[in-house]
């Protein structure tokens, strides 16, 4: 366990443990070069991350999946030539220990369910603050699933109301 002690030569060392560390890989696809570029500096910002590489697509993805070791893929849903769901299912059959997130500004219901199904071990909307994204990239590099808490508020709202006119459905003119 990592931890600082007293003292400057104490923060120093601790310091240096947190620079020796594993940084954790990241490679962005979003097809905005101005979100990639800001996400990148973002990131690259933190010492425990590293980004490895960008690609504005899913073929491009592809490619560079060959070529480039990752730990975490931030995945848009939304992309020309090949959308982040497919470009999912296949990173995954090229690299099944890769952890991908997927982005979108959109916290539809309909994409939610098609890139969990893919494979992907988190959502996040675009809109969310930096501290959400480091926090989704920690833990499902450690094995877990992160989903946007917005996200998960809107499915829930959905399944309630769902199940509210289920219920109202199967009452009798006379009990309504």
């Amino acid at each position: 366990m990592i931890s600082p002690q007293g003292g400057k030569d104490g923060i120093k060392s601790f310091m240096q443990q947190i620079i020796e560390m594993e940084k954790i890989r990241i490679i962005i696809t979003d097809d905005h070069q101005l979100f990639r570029n800001g996400l990148k500096i973002l990131l690259n910002s933190f010492p425990e991350f590293e980004v490895a590489g960008e690609a504005s697509n899913g073929k491009e993805f592809l490619e560079l999946l060959k070529t480039v070791q990752a730990q975490i893929v931030l995945m848009d849903i939304n992309m020309p030539e090949m959308d982040g769901i497919e470009a999912t299912r296949k990173g995954l059959k090229l690299n099944p220990d890769i952890n991908i997130i997927a982005l979108s500004m959109y916290g539809e219901e309909e994409y939610y369910y098609k890139i969990v199904d893919a494979g992907a071990k988190g959502f996040l909307l675009k809109d969310s603050d930096i501290a959400e994204v480091k926090e989704a990239i920690i833990t499902v590099t450690k094995g877990g699933s992160y989903f946007s808490q917005e996200l998960l508020y809107h499915v829930i709202q959905k399944i309630k109301h769902r199940e509210h006119e289920t219920r109202t459905a199967n009452l009798s003119k006379r009990e309504t």
